[in-house]
């Protein structure tokens, strides 16, 4: 296939960004989006020009280190990670606007690289368990029912990639925090956190910058590991117990 690509390029996080028209030739329908724009760069390197930087680790839709908006859409026109996208989803002389995730709380550094440090910060407040010294515990040493397993395992996937912040239409991240709350909260080692857990994170979510969550649903939509939308009402709930119990 041959492709017309217009990108972000923007030289660091003080400069102005534009849209650069690019064409790729030779694409095959089994590459990855990723593998295309790694033949672009070859391109341009060999003309002398500087590269197109983007996010990438693993390319296997598992880290959540890759993160673009393609024609609009995080991560593109499939429900998967971009790593995991492939040019088959595309046709020959089709237009690709390629650009980074859009949110105030998500500097860009260069081209299509962002800072998704927010996300780690969140974490920090309250995305862990007590962990106590000593001897592994049994393994059936304490019981979780299956229900809750499956709960947890279900908000578990979340792979911090960015895309509910980037499709969410006021930059919101409260499904990406529901989830890191919600698999914790619901499981016998998480307990101990559990009200300081919620509101930490929810606090340090907001002081972060990002924008207020009016259930739009584009976030679920996005979320290439599927997590529900219903998770952002079962942290709502985890809120108002933990801020009740607290003020006891």
């Amino acid at each position: 296939m041959k492709l017309k690509l217009r990108v972000w390029r923007q030289r660091d996080a003080a400069a102005t960004g534009e849209m650069a028209a690019y064409e790729v030739d030779g694409v095959s329908e089994d590459m990855s989006f990723l593998e295309m724009l790694d033949t672009l760069n070859e391109e341009l390197l060999l003309r002398g020009e500087d590269p197109i930087a983007f996010d990438h680790d693993c390319r296997e839709g598992i880290c959540g280190a890759c993160g673009l908006v393609i024609n609009g859409d995080a991560h593109g026109p499939e429900r998967t990670t971009a790593c995991q996208l492939h040019m088959r989803s595309f046709r020959d002389g089709d237009t690709i606007d390629v650009e980074p995730w859009r949110a105030a709380a998500f500097p860009v550094i260069k081209d299509l690289v962002v800072d998704r440090s927010a996300f780690d910060r969140i974490i920090q407040a309250g995305g862990y368990v007590s962990a106590p010294t000593g001897a592994a515990p049994e393994a059936h040493a304490t019981p979780v029912p299956k229900p809750d397993a499956d709960f947890a395992f279900e908000h578990a996937e979340c792979i911090g990639c960015g895309a509910c912040v980037a499709a969410c239409p006021n930059g919101s991240a409260m499904l990406f925090t529901s989830a890191k709350v919600n698999h914790l909260n619901v499981l016998p080692q998480g307990v101990p956190e559990r009200e300081t857990r919620v509101l930490d994170m929810v606090a340090t979510m907001d002081a972060e910058g990002f924008g207020g969550c009016t259930l739009a649903g584009e976030c679920a939509t996005a979320c290439p590991k599927g997590i529900p939308l219903p998770s952002i009402a079962a942290m709502n709930k985890e809120w108002l117990r933990a801020n009740r119990k607290v003020k006891r």
